[in-house]
């Protein structure tokens, strides 16, 4: 099958939206522990050396805390701007919201300015975090739509290293123009966005929800049949959403009410937490702080840069383990994913916590920034929690991180993707919000069990995902219908088939779209459920050769 050359151009410029989120986290991440952003937004509080230590910790959660709070409203706000708009033009709106909070930001001159600032960008963020993904999703085809929505994480990894790099060079500035240069450079991008987004397709499932059959027929012929109007996967393709938009035309339009119904509660449930997990692995945590962690661990005994150095390393990480997930993602498929990410993680976390606790210290007064003034641990042991802090990078960056951008689209009906998606990124950066602010206290406070807490988080994922979390992998949209409303579980339907006995056959994919064929809703779920018809659009695995262009 044709088409995902210019499918791919699209999912890259369109994840742009993606990395706004990571320049924001890399900004603040390499500014927070610089003199010249110290001294502009200080409180008063100085060293016994005269050097000005900045907002409080409290403060600083509060700045750090204004950027979700806005992706919060930006998320549920997205839901109803692309219904109306469209998914395309909503990234569009998100990336103007970006420039604006981007120009408040660079030119603040008080703490009250940076967090309108942040908040506004934070407003873009939501908007685009929650519609990108959807916006990819209804585009991609099924052999490599993990690929492509993941490319949002990949997208958010490289805007935290070219942002952080960008934050270091400026960091041998004096003055403000040390973090003003950065915070103004990062409107760039998003202007890229809009204009580059002008000249490309709406999402075809939602031209069909509004009545634009043709048009929705036009891009389908291009991006999934090579321009061959002929093309048998694109007109069973179309066969399959006339039919799922004909029955959902059937009822009015979709409500935020529809996400709690007996039929949608256990989805909406699965999309809500797979962003709340997300976030209570402590990844986020991990890169807005990361200074503050090598500042514990030792790393800050000559100046900014040597813990600005290590820290980069851990940018440079996230950006190369990515890139595992964006090959074979498809491959592993979700459940796999996600259940050895968390392990993973787990396991990274309980040995920082085991380190600090073991060999951590208090520290001489003045030896580094309030933030992080309550633990200290040098030596060996710094070493270990270094490269833990590195693994459990390359675990989330692999795992979780692309995952959770791909997963929640996928789960719900065309009617309410845009609201459901909205929910599940809403939860995403409710949890980011409060994080942002309680980490900096944490670190003082419990120390070492703040480890704790997000190793438990971990372990309570995993048993969820095994548990709750069907395989969607290699499945169409209209087909993940099957997954969670299978007609012959008769009193419990609406839970679906059993997560555990669903499968990601994707060498079957693979073959229906070179082919040019797709299997019926109803051989889907016998496949699914019994997991025996030779004949049937789920054969065994390993007797097909996919095409070379999939890797």
């Amino acid at each position: 099958m044709g088409g995902h050359g210019r499918i791919y151009r699209i999912a890259c410029l369109a994840v742009l939206g993606g990395a706004l989120f990571g320049f924001d986290i890399s900004s603040m991440s390499a500014i927070i522990s610089t003199q010249p952003y110290l001294c502009q937004f200080n409180e008063g509080r100085f060293d016994d050396a005269g050097r000005c230590l900045g907002p409080s910790a409290t403060t600083q959660g509060g700045i750090i805390a204004a950027m979700p709070g806005g992706s919060l409203i930006g998320a549920l706000v997205s839901g109803w701007l692309s219904d109306r708009f469209g998914r395309k033009r909503s990234i569009m709106i998100g990336s103007l919201f970006w420039i604006l909070g981007s120009v408040v930001v660079c030119a603040s001159v008080h703490l009250a300015m940076l967090a309108v600032g942040r908040f506004i960008n934070g407003f873009a963020v939501g908007i685009c975090s929650a519609q990108v993904p959807v916006y990819i999703t209804e585009i991609a085809p099924p052999s490599v739509r993990g690929r492509l929505v993941s490319l949002q994480q990949w997208a958010i990894t490289w805007g935290i290293l070219a942002m952080f790099f960008i934050c270091f060079g400026c960091s041998f500035l004096k003055g403000a123009a040390a973090f003003r240069i950065p915070w103004g450079l990062q409107m760039l991008p998003a202007a890229g966005l809009f204009y580059g987004l002008i000249y490309q397709p709406e999402s075809p499932r939602w031209l069909f929800k509004k009545g634009r059959e043709l048009e929705a027929e036009d891009v389908l012929i291009q991006l999934h049949g090579g321009g061959d109007a002929n093309s048998p996967f694109v007109h069973q393709e179309l066969q399959q959403i006339r039919a799922t938009v004909g029955e959902e035309n059937k009822h009015p339009d979709a409500s935020w009410f529809e996400l709690f119904a007996p039929n949608m509660l256990n989805r909406t449930l699965i999309g809500v937490f797979t962003q709340i997990w997300s976030q209570l692995t402590g990844m986020n945590v991990m890169m807005y702080y990361i200074t503050y962690v090598f500042t514990m661990a030792g790393r800050s005994t000559s100046g900014t840069n040597d813990v600005l150095v290590p820290s980069s390393v851990s940018f440079v990480i996230n950006v190369l383990m990515t890139v595992p997930a964006l090959l074979w993602m498809d491959r592993w498929g979700r459940r796999r994913t996600l259940l050895a990410g968390s392990a993973l993680m787990c396991t990274w976390l309980t040995i920082n916590a085991i380190m600090f606790a073991v060999y951590g210290r208090t520290p001489a007064p003045g030896e580094f920034p309030s933030a992080s003034e309550s633990i200290a641990v040098s030596g060996k042991p710094a070493w270990v929690i270094i490269v833990s802090t590195y693994l459990f990078v390359a675990s989330f960056a692999s795992t979780w991180g692309p995952v959770s951008w791909t997963y929640p689209p996928e789960l719900y009906p065309l009617r309410l993707r845009g609201k459901a998606v909205a929910l599940a990124t809403s939860a995403n950066w409710t949890f980011n919000f409060a994080l942002a602010y309680f980490v900096p206290p944490a670190f003082q406070n419990i120390t070492w069990k703040t480890y704790v807490i997000f190793a438990v988080f971990c372990a309570a994922m995993g048993i969820h995902v095994f548990f709750f979390f069907p395989e969607t992998a290699n499945k169409t949209l209209e087909q993940v219908e099957e997954l969670f409303d299978d007609k012959r579980l008769g009193a419990i339907k609406y839970l679906g088939t059993p997560a555990w006995k669903t499968r990601n056959d994707r060498a079957a994919m693979v073959r229906q779209e070179h082919q040019g064929t797709l299997p019926g809703n109803a051989e889907l779920g016998q496949g699914l459920q019994e997991g025996k018809d030779a004949s049937g659009p789920e054969e065994a695995q390993g007797s097909v050769t996919p095409p070379k262009d999939e890797p």
